[in-house]
């Protein structure tokens, strides 16, 4: 909705300490910690972490002192698995390419985007990832199968090209200038015109490309009522951006957004 909490740009702090939890739940999944203990309580301090020390530190910029850089660093280091010379090199701001490229630098591989879990071979650890290890391997199976089913279950024909994930549309006009396209507005607007609407999200713990502490912080700045937050169900799963490509979260993910739908539909009676 907000794009600016995941535009990695200079004089824009707020993608790296949201995207921190994502960062730590990725060294997690792949053993980079010191402590390899509870995935949510790992996650649980990691976020507590980012939304105040590391937060207030990158807010000072060359007002922090040595004494507080050289702690921000190594709780840095502590909470990504990366080196602490690497995150110093980047003045504490980690960006979704470089982390990507650096957790697994010493085994010559780089981890997924959208769902960090996937792994490929870094053929040129000095250059930033040309590509997602996700898209690379989910997109072929599903083209195949999606055409499969079109052609000779459908019976459908065409010589027009399909484009997945992506591509054929031209570059988005978010008809934003010379600032970040938000549409959050949008949404607090459609709570206030209806207050019945109901809305799901679900978040993966591994999917760099929209991290879900970044999403839970869109959230909480939409400037809403208590009963309106109330019309608001997040789910987060031990997935990546595509929750269903994992056996036990496409199942658990069934199952949350079947308990939404009963819950939306017996809380608006008729009036939804």
């Amino acid at each position: 909705m907000n794009m600016q909490i995941i535009s990695f740009d200079n004089g824009n702090d707020l993608p790296y300490p949201l995207s921190l939890p994502s960062y730590t739940a990725t060294a997690w999944y792949h053993k980079k910690l010191a402590s390899q203990t509870n995935l949510d309580e790992t996650l649980k301090a990691a976020e507590a972490w980012a939304a105040t020390y590391y937060w207030t530190a990158l807010e000072k910029g060359d007002r922090l002192a040595p004494g507080e850089r050289e702690t921000i660093v190594e709780k840095l280091a502590g909470f990504t698995g990366l080196d602490k010379a690497f995150v110093d090199n980047l003045n504490l701001r980690i960006d979704r390419r470089s982390f990507a490229t650096g957790l697994l630098r010493k085994e010559r591989q780089s981890v997924g985007y959208m769902d960090s879990r996937f792994t490929v071979a870094n053929l040129e650890p000095a250059a930033p990832q040309g590509f997602d290890p996700t898209v690379a391997v989910i997109r072929p199976p599903f083209t195949e199968t999606f055409n499969e089913y079109v052609r000779n279950e459908l019976g459908f024909r065409s010589d027009l090209e399909y484009f997945t994930l992506g591509g054929g549309i031209g570059p988005w006009d978010w008809d934003s200038k010379n600032s970040y396209a938000d549409t959050s507005a949008s949404l607090r607007n459609a709570f206030a015109r209806n207050p019945y609407m109901k809305l799901f999200i679900a978040s993966g713990c591994f999917d760099l490309s929209t991290p879900y502490f970044a999403t839970e912080y869109t959230l909480a700045h939409l400037g809403l009522t208590q009963s309106l937050r109330g019309n608001i169900t997040t789910q987060r799963y031990r997935a990546g951006h595509m929750m269903y490509l994992d056996e036990a979260s496409i199942v658990q993910l069934k199952n949350d957004v079947a308990e939404f739908i009963s819950s939306a539909l017996t809380g608006s009676g008729n009036k939804h």
